[in-house]
């Protein structure tokens, strides 16, 4: 397995702080590492996807998920991006805007509506999964098969730990009394629905 480690220079610049006693090591600390990563792989920062749209990150996002399970419902978009159900909902409101998407009913209730891609939206998603996709294989060049199952696997072990976490703090705030916002308490519903 070829060890990859950061860029020289980098080091060179980013050198612990002797003003406190035990700075935090960015560079070894993995959450930080995951958030970098991702935002250095953010579609709108990639000029080869903004070509095609114009559109935020969330919003690229959000329709990506859409394309990918539609006909879906906004709270199982914000559940499967981890975004809150704010951020989906204006990503939707951009999107139908755009007339990128548009709602559905569906079958299973009279009130709830799916999201889907319209015929635009669909011809915006090719495009964008076109990239990715190809972006994609070019950084699988770093990794071996076994490499990326292992990664995938380490990724979804930290993401199910991180919920973990989250709805089990939340679930002792509710506890004690403390008024949750949204996005918490939908962290404990599907926390729950995944444990069952």
């Amino acid at each position: 397995m070829k060890k990859f480690d950061l860029p020289p220079a980098r080091k060179r610049y980013f050198t612990l702080t002797e003003r406190l006693q035990d700075p935090l090591d960015l560079m070894s600390h993995v959450p930080f590492r995951i958030a970098t990563a991702s935002n250095l792989l953010a579609l709108n920062r990639d000029l080869s996807v903004r070509q095609y749209v114009d559109l935020d990150v969330r919003e690229m996002r959000v329709l990506i998920n859409i394309g990918s399970y539609m006909p879906i419902k906004s709270a199982d978009i914000a559940y499967q991006s981890r975004m809150d159900s704010y951020t989906v909902s204006r990503a939707v409101t951009a999107l139908r805007k755009a007339e990128l998407v548009d709602f559905e009913p569906a079958p299973t209730s009279k009130k709830a509506k799916n999201l889907v891609l319209t015929a635009e939206g669909e011809v915006v998603y090719g495009k964008i999964v076109s990239v990715i996709e190809n972006r994609a294989n070019l950084l699988d060049d770093v990794l071996s098969q076994d490499e990326k199952a292992l990664l995938c696997d380490m990724l979804a072990r930290i993401e199910s730990k991180a919920e973990q976490l989250m709805a089990q703090y939340a679930l002792d705030q509710q506890r004690q009394g403390v008024e949750l916002p949204a996005d918490q308490k939908e962290l404990i519903r599907w926390y729950r629905k995944g444990n069952r």
